[in-house]
């Protein structure tokens, strides 16, 4: 029987190519984004190469009651999601005494509160079913303060700490929550935020969002709790712990600086 993915953000980068991986494996999806346009002609490349079925829907993530309102159409086309993906986010960057407060309150109602209610809407019949999955992606920008993308960085914190916890209260349930954590990866994202001139991403040679999401999908269907891509991001995030507080922040201060 095939299985249904719903992937939120998946009209470009990572939830784009997670879709396609889903779809080589023969899934059906339900795509989630603001642009159904985009999500539409996704639909008809997947549905013609691999002979699945695609509901789309758009919908903008950060408004209040958004997540409500695409699990209960979903459950009116009495679809099964068996496994969640929770990919849609963004960040803004700059001091925060500058930065635009609608616009952090957009990032912190798609970061987290779409995220967390989706997470309870499904999470819910998974555990009633014995069965599913759900990846949340966090970034390695959950393992410490992030100056210039303060609340950025907090937002993907509470993603990998809410995951970690989700997991562990349904692990003996059938149902498996994997925080995926890439680090700096080539998508749209770095321009969508104004990085492009930083040291994170200026002049770097980065993973691809295809790359990114297949790693992250063998995560999600091994289930394992965190999934951090990439070997030095792995040293670096787990290297977090080793060093004072306040030179960790010194040195994400000087990553995200812009390039002079």
């Amino acid at each position: 029987m095939k299985k249904t993915a719903l992937i939120t953000g998946a009209s470009n980068g990572i939830g784009l190519e997670l879709a396609k991986v889903h779809a080589a494996k023969g899934g059906n999806l339900v795509l989630v984004a603001r642009n159904k346009s985009k999500l539409d002609e996704l639909k008809n490349e997947l549905e013609n190469q691999y002979k699945i079925n695609v509901y789309t829907i758009g919908k903008d993530l950060s408004q209040i009651n958004a997540a409500q309102d695409v699990y209960d159409e979903i459950a009116k086309q009495h679809i099964q999601i068996d496994y969640l993906v929770n990919n849609a986010g963004f960040g803004d960057y700059g001091l925060f005494t500058e930065t635009d407060w609608d616009k952090e309150l957009q990032m912190i109602n798609l970061n987290i509160t779409a995220l967390t209610l989706f997470t309870k809407l499904f999470l819910k019949d998974m555990v009633q079913r014995g069965s599913g999955k759900i990846m949340n992606v966090a970034s390695t920008a959950s393992f410490q303060p992030g100056p210039l993308m303060s609340v950025y960085f907090a937002t993907k914190a509470y993603v990998l700490h809410f995951s970690e916890a989700i997991n562990n209260e349904v692990q003996h349930k059938g149902v498996t929550i994997t925080a995926l954590c890439p680090g700096a990866t080539e998508t749209g994202f770095q321009a969508a935020g104004a990085l492009d001139d930083s040291k994170l991403f200026n002049g770097k040679k980065l993973p691809t969002g295809k790359t990114v999401a297949e790693f992250g999908y063998k995560a999600m269907m091994k289930g394992k709790a965190v999934a951090i891509h990439g070997f030095l991001n792995n040293i670096l995030a787990r290297s977090g712990g080793l060093m004072p507080r306040g030179i960790i922040v010194k040195i994400t201060r000087m990553m995200l600086d812009k390039v002079k």
